[in-house]
């Protein structure tokens, strides 16, 4: 009897869960054995952290039990940390359980955070990264708070927020914390003026390479709500105290989040893989230069537009990898041939908290209430699609 091919999937995010979603569907009872590793036995929605994080959203809409989207008979689950990844041994190697061998590889297991050199920032600042992080953030918000009143000096660190990053996730947690401080004054007995939101950009606009009628119309919003920005304005350095701009001025904040961006995941650099900021420059069949079954998904990836210039690692582009490459992976099997991957650019859309939301859908741009209904279904797409009607039912938030 011949051995099955192996298909390992590593990382349960946006590409890796699609693939092997995808791979259940297409591929026969007994076709091939798929295996699929995540550190944690659940999925986590990326693109919602920054509610649960801002303490908006409860963090369990945001978590999908992998075990519920997979059939048990098609894909085994193996719930460990990769610690290497040896190409030229076609192996994995994990923390806890023994070597997998592989015959095709799918590396989907996300990024680490990009802190650009600033001195402290791994070390001072927050991350919206995983589930038990943005519970972390969200509860030390409130202790700030809470301890706020109880001291008898003035300590206006504590009700001081500073948002490093004004790309699509400082923004949108921008907007959460903008519907969240009023809550939490009211919670704690603490006048709106006394809390200061600041977001800190380096680059010379907030949403860099986005459209400027939609970036006005957000910084008018948040300002109007209190947001203070400074942008063209790099962090230095981030300490216990708070943060140093460029230009010398220090601002005191019991609560730095940084959401600057992000880089590859350091396996690939580490398995001799060739890199950019830990990013890899896949062909048009998504694989790594030079190997044949090493293909890697989402934000360790690096795909170029017809400009030459890199599509930022989201969670669509992480999405559409996943669909097609499943099916490349059953065409191989099949003793077919891939098809080129061709990323096809949905519409972009950003929100400001609970109301309101900009973006472009359908080649238009769309404002507050309408993009923000839009941002909604899209997120219920996303659960449709790895968990079908009743996982989508389950999560959606009316």
């Amino acid at each position: 009897m011949m051995a099955l091919p192996k298909i390992v999937v590593l990382g349960a995010g946006y590409g890796g869960l699609m693939t092997t979603v995808g791979l259940q569907k297409e591929l026969n009872y007994q076709e091939a054995e798929v295996t699929l590793v995540n550190q944690n036995p659940y999925h986590y929605v990326t693109t919602k952290l920054h509610e649960p994080a801002a303490g908006t959203l409860d963090p369990e809409y945001a978590r999908v039990e992998i075990a519920s989207v997979l059939k048990q008979d098609k894909v085994k689950f193996v719930q460990d940390r990769v610690i290497k990844v040896d190409p030229e041994n076609k192996e994995v190697h994990l923390a806890d359980g023994e070597p997998l061998k592989y015959d095709y590889l799918v590396f989907g297991l996300g990024s680490a955070p990009e802190t650009f050199g600033i001195k402290g920032l791994l070390e001072n600042a927050f991350f919206i990264r995983n589930l038990n992080g943005v519970r972390l953030i969200r509860e030390h918000i409130e202790y700030m708070f809470a301890k706020y009143n109880t001291l008898k000096e003035d300590r206006d660190d504590l009700l001081t927020i500073v948002v490093g990053g004004a790309g699509f996730t400082g923004i949108e947690y921008v907007g959460e914390l903008v519907d969240r401080i009023p809550e939490l004054c009211r919670e704690f007995d603490i006048p709106r003026e006394k809390v200061r939101l600041i977001n800190v950009e380096a680059a010379p606009t907030v949403l860099p390479g986005f459209d400027k009628e939609l970036v006005d119309y957000a910084v008018k919003y948040l300002e109007e709500r209190g947001v203070e920005f400074r942008i063209n304005t790099p962090i230095e350095e981030c300490t216990p105290e708070g943060v140093v701009l460029k230009g010398g001025e220090k601002i005191d904040s019991a609560t730095v989040v940084w959401t600057g961006g992000v880089r590859g995941n350091p396996l690939l650099e580490e398995a001799g893989i060739e890199t950019a900021r830990g990013r890899v420059k896949v062909d048009e069949y998504l694989r790594a230069p030079g190997y044949e079954d090493f293909f890697v998904v989402g934000d360790s990836s690096l795909i170029f537009n017809e400009e030459e210039r890199p599509y930022p690692p989201t969670a669509q582009m992480a999405t559409q990898q996943g669909q097609h490459l499943a099916k490349n992976l059953t065409a191989l099997i099949r003793g077919g041939s891939m098809q080129p991957f061709k990323f096809d650019l949905k519409g972009t859309l950003a929100s400001l908290g609970r109301g309101s939301a900009i973006g472009i859908a359908f080649g238009k741009k769309l404002f507050g209430t309408k993009a923000s209904i839009l941002k909604r279904i899209n997120d219920w797409r996303w659960y449709y699609l790895i968990g079908g009607l009743p996982l989508m039912f389950k999560k959606a938030k009316f």
